[in-house]
């Protein structure tokens, strides 16, 4: 009569490891707020408080306006309109909005910058693979250039 037909345990998928746990909430570090420590979070993250430590999340990390980070981030993507100040891994999208601080080094597959943003440091962008670019193409004055191959036909 009170039996229940869903199974005691079920079977754990084998993707979890992929996605955030949960997508579509957001953990919250509220203005006011000081962390000294480490941040691990299996979802998005936004920052309002001050952090200082790692943040290691497997979703997104957003610093806000008055967000400030004092050490490494490691997220998929990340969006700071507030103040970095470290090494930021990012494996996906890293945006700079035009209020934004960045002061340390960046390793992203991709990288959008708006006008106003500030960044001080190195970055590093993988995911593709760079074309040589011919120097015939890239000659600004009107001499013709002469390729090597053509210099060993003139022999």
């Amino acid at each position: 009569m009170f039996r229940s037909e869903k199974p005691a345990n079920p079977a754990p998928t084998m993707n979890k490891t992929a996605e955030p746990v949960s997508p579509g909430k957001i953990n919250s570090i509220m203005e006011g707020t000081s962390i000294v420590g480490e941040i691990n979070s299996d979802s998005n993250i936004r920052i309002d408080g001050k952090v200082k430590g790692t943040v290691n999340a497997r979703g997104r990390v957003i610093v806000g306006q008055t967000g400030i980070i004092e050490g490494e981030v490691i997220c998929q993507s990340s969006d700071i309109e507030g103040t970095v100040i470290g090494k930021v891994n990012c494996q996906d999208l890293l945006s700079l909005k035009a209020t934004a601080k960045l002061q340390g080094d960046i390793n992203t597959k991709k990288l959008a910058i708006e006008p106003g943003a500030v960044f001080t440091g190195n970055c590093s962008m993988g995911g593709g693979v760079v074309k040589e670019m011919d120097p015939v193409r890239l000659r600004t004055d009107n001499t013709t250039a002469v390729r090597p191959e053509q210099q060993q036909a003139a022999r």
